[in-house]
């Protein structure tokens, strides 16, 4: 039984990074809770939409801006493993930069390149027992993201793209004198995106876009200890430096989105979005070490399932400032037989707003924010009896957006 269980522990810690997925990757992004698909004409349609290229202005545009992510600590009460598991998490704080850059017209002709994190951040614990399934958890990415679009008449455009994906993730978890893991790897990894938008009137605006599933290869090094007798005369099973492969999916991405402007110049866009996490079924490790291999080798099952995000956004033109504001209602891919303390995650609802002023008819700044309210979740399975609550994601961007 001490067997399975630490198998399960280093299983579902590694890949934290799965249901922490961050679509906010623009300062329109943020403010416009990510539904910027149909209606953009900002440098990060490169990333949103690049097939909406082709309908800017003849002109380079690139956008940088610097986004703070903040967590706060999560509160469970309840039991692990039988144990009084009482306690909260740690808070986290991030700043993460993000650089879209869109060309003019080469003979009709559109390039787009974008540099963001797609998914990641951190969980951890500092208390026994919910440091034997996430001490810490840390796991960063970096997502180069290039495209191409072109005209197919005046009112559709297309688009293909290519995902380079580079991340690098560390877990640290233990049990006093009786196991200990400290685990660190990282891959690079590809993938690709496609776009259309359709125009059939100045005022409204279709697009559907797609990002294909990437497979991260992650290979890298694994302290471990493993010692099921605990302290006394005999040797530990398991002490020392193992090399670790594993396979982990960054699911598909599916949007379909529809805008429309009214003569106030308010936009108005509604975006469905489809993640298809049943890619995630479970997780293998491997490792070169047979001893390893046995106690830490085993599949874990994961049975994530698809789910639907709903977004709303809100847009007003004034004459030196664009308004915006926005609503997301998002579903967890995580059902409660494989909850825990690595990856407490639950449906949520967002709010978001910010702006932009044009300082010249090249230069604009602007500053968002968006808030998301995840609900409290009971837990019945075999490890977790109890209930995780008071988790919620405050994120805040600044930008600014050159024309030339």
């Amino acid at each position: 039984m001490k067997k399975i269980a630490l198998m399960a522990l280093m299983a579902s810690s590694i890949l934290l990074a799965g249901g922490y997925k961050v679509p906010e990757s623009s300062l329109n992004g943020v403010a416009l809770s990510a539904a910027n698909v149909a209606h953009n004409k900002s440098a990060d349609a490169a990333y949103y939409n690049p097939a909406n290229m082709v309908f800017m202005s003849d002109e380079q545009r690139v956008e940088v801006a610097f986004t703070y992510i903040g967590l706060s600590e999560i509160d469970y009460k309840g039991t692990y493993k039988t144990t009084s598991g009482n306690g909260h998490s740690k808070k986290e704080n991030f700043l993460i930069p993000t650089i879209h850059y869109v060309s003019a017209a080469v003979d009709g002709v559109r390039y787009g390149l974008s540099i963001v994190t797609p998914a990641g951040l951190s969980k951890r614990w500092e208390y026994q027992p919910a440091e034997q399934a996430a001490e810490e958890f840390t796991l960063e990415t970096v997502e180069i993201n290039p495209s191409v679009a072109l005209p197919i008449g005046d009112k559709v455009g297309i688009a293909i793209g290519v995902r380079a994906l580079y991340s690098k993730g560390y877990v640290k978890a233990n049990k006093p004198t009786v196991f200990s893991q400290d685990t660190e790897g990282d891959s690079i990894d590809f993938g690709y995106n496609l776009a259309l938008s359709y125009k059939p009137t100045k005022e409204l605006e279709f697009a559907l876009t797609y990002r294909s599933k990437i497979n991260m290869s992650v290979e890298g090094d694994a302290d471990l200890f493993y010692d099921p007798d605990g302290p006394g005369p005999a040797a530990a099973l398991l002490s020392g430096n193992y090399s670790a492969t594993v396979s982990l999916p960054v699911p598909a991405l599916f949007n379909a989105a529809i805008a429309y402007t009214f003569p106030t110049k308010t936009t108005i866009e509604f975006v469905y979005e489809r993640n298809y996490w049943h890619s995630y079924s479970e997780l293998d490790f491997n490792y070169d070490n047979p001893t390893a291999e046995a106690i830490f080798g085993s599949k874990k099952d994961k049975s994530w399932k698809d789910t639907n995000t709903y977004r709303l956004g809100v847009t007003q033109d004034l004459d030196k400032l664009t308004l915006m504001a926005g609503l997301v209602v998002d579903e967890t891919p995580i059902p409660e037989s494989t909850l825990g303390y690595e990856l407490p995650d639950s449906d949520s609802v967002s709010v978001s707003f910010g702006g932009r002023y044009d300082i010249s008819d090249r230069l604009n700044v602007g500053l968002s924010a968006l808030y998301s309210m995840r609900d409290d979740r009971v837990v019945h399975n075999d490890k977790y009896d109890g209930e995780f609550t008071d988790s919620t994601v405050l994120i805040v961007s600044a930008g600014i957006e050159y024309k030339f």
